[in-house]
């Protein structure tokens, strides 16, 4: 493939992973991460070129919601400080795990369709109840949030992610956010926790600037556009998309990495 087909390529799946990577509150790297690898990319760099590209597309999608008031700040303050520590070791454990990342992208696959199960099912009326009364920062216990961060960030280093694909069906069952604000304080909580799992992948050589640069490119104006249409969709929208696109993903992220690991 001709360099600046790579590199237009890239660029147009880095506009796609914006897009979603704001709709949905996930970090992208559902899309660019299979995208690479169909591109060139080994199984490590899939991993490690798409955390790069998150911090554009979070802080975007960001301040968007923010103007909107949909960001949970005290769940942000709480997350974050456990999910970059993990962050850490996630980043060096994909190195040193086996399978060459081809098991990394088949976890990913698996959370994957667990959060489009998760996240599009209707809520229940106690969760509507839930959500509508979360006004305190009280509500959020540490202990709850620190979980949450440990996860979402061993899963940001380990599978190049961003740790949405946790926070999302978290925030929105444990924490009984609504489904708006569980979208942009997963997406405040992503942008962060990819920066020390970044740096990590840096370190050990598994970023491809030549993916990674043009995703970086990409994804800011797609996740302008995804941020907008998310403010303006009804939940009902929002659960659909979320559904349709991240269970059609893991059906074909798992099929793919699953021969890829065989043969």
């Amino acid at each position: 493939m001709p360099t600046w087909l790579q590199v237009l390529l890239t660029i147009m799946l880095g506009v796609a992973t914006g897009a979603l990577s704001s709709t949905i509150g996930v970090g992208g790297a559902v899309i660019s991460t299979p995208g690479i690898r169909a591109l060139g990319a080994t199984p490590l760099q899939g991993v490690g070129s798409t955390l790069p590209s998150i911090l554009p597309s979070a802080i975007t999608g960001t301040l968007r919601y923010h103007r909107e008031g949909l960001v949970y700040l005290p769940v942000v303050r709480k997350v974050v400080p456990w999910g970059a520590a993990a962050a850490v070791a996630g980043a060096i454990a994909s190195v040193h795990f086996p399978g060459r990342g081809h098991v990394q992208m088949i976890l990913t696959a698996l959370l994957v369709g667990y959060t489009a199960w998760k996240t599009s099912r209707p809520p229940t009326a106690a969760q509507t109840i839930a959500a509508a009364s979360v006004t305190a920062e009280s509500h959020f216990e540490w202990w709850r949030c620190g979980t949450i961060g440990l996860g979402a960030g061993l899963l940001s280093g380990f599978l190049g992610i961003g740790g949405g694909i946790l926070m999302v069906p978290m925030f929105r069952g444990w924490l009984r956010l609504g489904l708006k604000e569980t979208v942009a304080t997963s997406l405040a909580c992503v942008g962060i926790l990819a920066v020390p799992g970044s740096i990590t992948h840096l370190a050990n050589g598994t970023v491809d600037w030549a993916f990674a640069l043009p995703l970086c490119i990409g994804v800011v104006p797609g996740a302008r556009l995804g941020a907008h249409w998310t403010v303006g969709a009804s939940d009902r929208q929002l659960r659909r998309l979320i559904g349709v696109a991240l269970g059609a993903m893991s059906v074909v992220y798992l099929a793919a990495e699953s021969f890829a690991l065989a043969n």
